[in-house]
């Protein structure tokens, strides 16, 4: 079910799941019940149930929304409760509450940062349009703005930037803004590296990366939409213990 988890942090967990967790997504034409099913499923593996964790509708921008919890008085930014329908989002940052974000070839960015009563966490989805329109900052900024410091980064899975082939053109539209991200394929041709560009954004921020994972198009154990465009999603997974 999991392709790596770990105790990050005292406290805190990452996780990023595999395929034999399932698709986790609504949106690709499953069965919804067996989605929620897996979900429970994965939720009860996690040792987090009954809590949840929170899932985002992505949409390749740079919205953040800050989770609060159940009954909460205090609304940071634009927040909304947790255990809500999902907000139209590509990043989540919590004051400890579970989070995920769902790709097949994009990077699930989890973030991890001291706050003063507990851990901020953030779950980002990190795809070429949100690389290029700064969804990495804007989650990093939110984190700051809810008094995290010694933030840290867990890069999962993602298409590798020997794989990644993408028009001459739109590789110089992306370099242009993000130069680590240019690449070659294995087979020679235009490509972008997005794991490259998330660290240099990163590392520009004073965020040390703990972990990157393996490319998804060269691993049939977890879903790529390269490989197979009705592929799942699997997800990048971040919980405070109780």
């Amino acid at each position: 079910m999991f392709l790596w988890r770990a105790e990050v942090k005292p406290g805190v967990s990452v996780a990023f799941t595999d395929t034999d967790a399932g698709n986790l997504a609504l949106h690709v034409g499953d069965d919804a019940a067996a989605v929620l099913r897996r979900r429970t499923r994965l939720e009860e593996t996690a040792g987090i149930a009954p809590r949840r964790f929170q899932y985002m509708n992505q949409v390749h921008g740079n919205q953040v929304s800050v989770v609060i919890e159940s009954g909460s008085t205090t609304v940071p930014g634009a927040a909304f409760e947790s255990g809500t329908d999902a907000p139209t989002a590509d990043a989540l940052v919590s004051l400890g509450d579970p989070l995920a974000v769902m790709v097949a070839d994009c990077i699930p960015l989890v973030l991890v940062g001291t706050g003063t009563s507990g851990p901020v966490l953030a779950a980002v989805h990190a795809g070429r349009p949100g690389l290029f329109s700064g969804v990495i900052p804007a989650a990093v900024g939110e984190m700051r703005a809810a008094g995290a410091t010694d933030v840290r980064a867990w890069l999962g899975p993602s298409v590798c930037g020997s794989c990644y082939e993408v028009p001459a053109e739109l590789r110089d539209q992306v370099s242009a803004v993000l130069p680590s991200a240019r690449s070659t394929t294995s087979w020679g041709t235009p490509a972008l590296d997005l794991p490259a560009g998330a660290v240099s954004q990163l590392d520009a921020l004073g965020v040390p990366v703990e972990y990157r994972g393996p490319c998804t198009l060269e691993n049939d154990t977890l879903f790529s939409y390269r490989r197979d465009s009705r592929s799942g999603r699997f997800a990048g997974l971040v919980w405070a213990h109780d």
